[in-house]
């Protein structure tokens, strides 16, 4: 990579990091997964920089690397509990974040109840507004896959939280 092109990508991976690492953090639920997620598609970014740079959208191209290597971890490793982290990244520490905070940790609660195709699904389709176009072509599953897996998704995220409210410790934030 030439001096000029470094740059380039040095400043792509400075402004969109941020946005990139969240999205990170939702399809695997932990923070530390989530920069090994990002730095991996960023280095497979890098490699080809000089061909993607001219692309109206190498941002496309890094998070398409995201949602394919995190299925491609999905297949390769057996079913285990995860273990999400405390905080996710980009939080502002001098201002009052607790109600934030409160439903922050209640939806990630509910995401990793859900299988991780089904998460990546939501997370693509109505996290990052994808058409289910955009969420079959980057997953590698059909349209029909994108439809159903939704479905099963919001279904399952209904149920859980409706579980959330009658238990008997809920408290709604704000109250």
């Amino acid at each position: 990579m030439n001096d000029e092109h470094e740059q380039e990508f040095r400043d792509f991976v400075a402004a969109r990091s941020p946005a990139l690492l969240r999205t990170a953090y939702l399809l695997t639920g932990d923070v530390h997964h989530a920069q090994d997620l990002l730095q991996t598609a960023l280095l497979a970014s890098a490699r080809r920089w000089s061909r993607i740079r001219h692309r109206d959208e190498p941002e496309r191209y890094v998070r398409r690397a995201m949602y394919r290597h995190q299925v491609n971890w999905w297949r390769a490793r057996a079913r285990r509990p995860e273990v999400l982290a405390a905080e996710p990244p980009d939080r502002d520490a001098r201002a009052d974040h607790s109600a934030a905070t409160v439903q922050r940790h209640a939806l990630m609660d509910l995401l990793r109840r859900l299988p991780s195709r089904q998460r990546a699904v939501v997370v693509l389709r109505y996290y990052e507004d994808r058409s289910e176009a955009e969420v079959a072509e980057l997953l590698g599953i059909s349209l029909g896959t994108v439809r159903s897996q939704a479905s099963k998704a919001l279904r399952k995220l209904r149920a859980y939280q409706a579980e959330s409210y009658e238990s008997p410790g809920y408290v709604r934030a704000g109250r």
